[in-house]
């Protein structure tokens, strides 16, 4: 049964947005597909769409300043004390601050909101489960100090400034525990009604969401964040990137998002739009799986792989602006990223370097989404591997299906993409560079690559209290990556988005949660 809208404001929103050549002037309207979407409780969504929506619907103790975001501010929490342990820091929250329900931020809705992630254990509950956490011991973690203070702990061997890290993540969102546990069902925690309502204070909340058709935000004018500046945020399903750019050029749409090459390029120099390339942190790279035959295992062929990747052909020309060139597994923007690019397409290099190493016909199979962009950037790698003498045969397939073969070692080389899933140069290091032999799948272990010295490295990272020292650190585990792994790193993605132009005050960072909406003006 179709879900009728309630609200006579969402209902004149919604007119309006399909048949009106202006937007209201109170409303940003957003056009973007939203069919990813599965939850609005932080303690589970993890797809785009809800992750894009956490920073505008709840805060964090502490939360990445939007013009510098490797700077931690103070949010929900004015300041924090390490215990002399280093495993422990007790907080201060913020005096006066409320939740859009009313009800006073309490140090038991700290405890509540990190308890309750890790007890759910559900997709993004890893980030938190890092400091140890588990269901039977996570509530001895957490301790009311007093009204205005809580204690948090750890038994992992990880640094205050790392904690603070996973704190600010989307996932460490504090929900308003009284309205929560009103909707409890069944011993859900809240869940099934967070999936669908909000309990945060951020800027806004949520008026209605009806899956694959809209979601609708409210002002929450008494945020500890301040009032945001337009009293409504409607966001509305628009599957097709050509469908969100024309009415985005219409003026139906004040942002449209998630485009591609030939909508920015049909926009260029149209009145009334401006457009955004947006670095994201997400990179793309060759996978070689190296037990998988001895021509893979030999660095040789990692050397002259690095050679054969023609990375300016296929981010300018090719796929024109929606990646830059980055050849280091940190993204640009990441504490520690390492923004050098040593290597260039070179067919006659990467020759030489086979012929020394005694390699001769050499080729390999390349599994890859069927999907855009990945089949295209497949392509483009198989005509640059055979003018250095390398056949590749790409072997397209349904996303789930090539990753299902590639955790399962059941593949010789693919082609993919990481996304960071927090804040911190850990995120992306202990994907690339940790193979803890414990059957933990990183991406190291579905190359069948066996690190330990690197796997003490990024460990003593996460352990590191000097921010400068734990830069080195990376620093040195990029090089040596960059150099030397079954891993082949050629692109940074960039998000295309295209808004009105009387629009001011938006801003967008480098990871998903980074989309900021309440200074918009129009």
């Amino acid at each position: 049964m179709k879900i009728a809208v309630p609200s006579v404001i969402a209902l004149a929103l919604a007119a309006s947005f399909a048949a009106s050549a202006a937007t209201p002037a109170d409303t940003l309207v957003i056009a973007q597909s939203i069919d990813d979407a599965k939850s609005f409780d932080p303690a589970d969504g993890f797809e785009l769409t809800s992750v894009q929506a956490f920073t505008n619907l709840y805060q964090r103790l502490v939360q990445s300043d939007p013009q510098n975001p490797i700077d931690l501010k103070p949010t929900l929490a004015t300041s924090w004390t390490p215990g002399s342990d280093n495993r422990s820091m007790t907080f201060t929250l913020r005096e006066g601050a409320r939740f859009a329900s009313g009800n006073p931020l309490r140090p038991e809705d700290v405890i509540f909101s990190l308890s309750r992630v890790v007890k759910l254990n559900l997709d993004p509950s890893f980030i938190l489960t890092q400091l140890g956490w588990t269901k039977e011991n996570v509530d001895a973690q957490l301790k009311k100090i007093d009204d205005n203070h809580v204690q948090i702990s750890w038994s992992a061997n990880v640094s205050p400034t790392y904690v603070l890290s996973l704190l600010a993540a989307p996932v460490s969102s504090i929900v308003d525990e009284k309205t929560v546990t009103a909707h409890e069902q069944n011993g859900d925690l809240g869940n099934k009604w967070l999936a669908l309502n909000s309990a945060g204070s951020g800027p806004y909340q949520i008026r209605k969401y009806i899956p694959h058709e809209v979601v609708l935000f409210s002002a929450n004018p008494s945020s500890p964040a301040g009032a945001p500046k337009l009293k409504n945020v409607l966001i509305k399903n628009v599957p097709e990137p050509a469908a969100r750019r024309l009415l985005l050029e219409q003026g139906d749409a004040d942002i449209a998002r998630n485009l591609g090459a030939d909508q920015m390029a049909s926009l260029k120099g149209k009145a009334g739009v401006k457009t955004l390339a947006v670095p994201m942190a997400s990179l793309y790279y060759i996978q070689f799986n190296i037990d998988a035959n001895p021509v893979l295992k030999n660095p040789a062929l990692w050397e002259a792989s690095r050679y054969l990747f023609d990375y300016k052909g296929i981010a300018n020309d090719l796929l024109k602006g929606q990646f830059q060139v980055h050849q280091s597994f940190l993204p640009e923007g990441f504490l520690g990223a390492l923004n050098e690019n040593p290597y260039s397409y070179d067919p006659e290099k990467a020759k030489a370097i086979l012929k020394k190493a005694g390699l001769t016909n050499v080729s390999f199979k390349l599994a890859v989404s069927n999907q855009p962009p990945y089949l295209d950037i497949a392509q483009a790698l198989q005509a640059s591997f055979a003018k250095g003498g390398v056949k590749v045969e790409v072997q397209p397939g349904i996303s789930s299906e090539v990753a299902t073969r590639v955790k399962a070692h059941q593949y010789e080389s693919t082609l993919n993409a990481w996304g960071a899933d927090y804040f911190d140069p850990n995120t992306n290091a202990a994907a690339f560079a940790y193979n803890p032999e414990d059957g933990s799948k990183t991406l190291a272990w579905r190359s069948n690559w066996h690190i330990p010295e690197l796997s003490k490295q990024t460990l003593a990272a996460t352990a590191e209290t000097d921010k400068a020292k734990r830069v080195e650190l990376y620093e040195k585990m990029q090089r040596e990556v960059q150099k030397n792994s079954p891993y082949v790193i050629g692109m940074q993605a960039r998000n295309l988005v295209a808004l009105r132009d009387n629009l001011k005050g938006y801003v967008q960072g480098i990871n998903p949660d980074m989309v900021y909406y309440s200074q918009v003006t129009k």
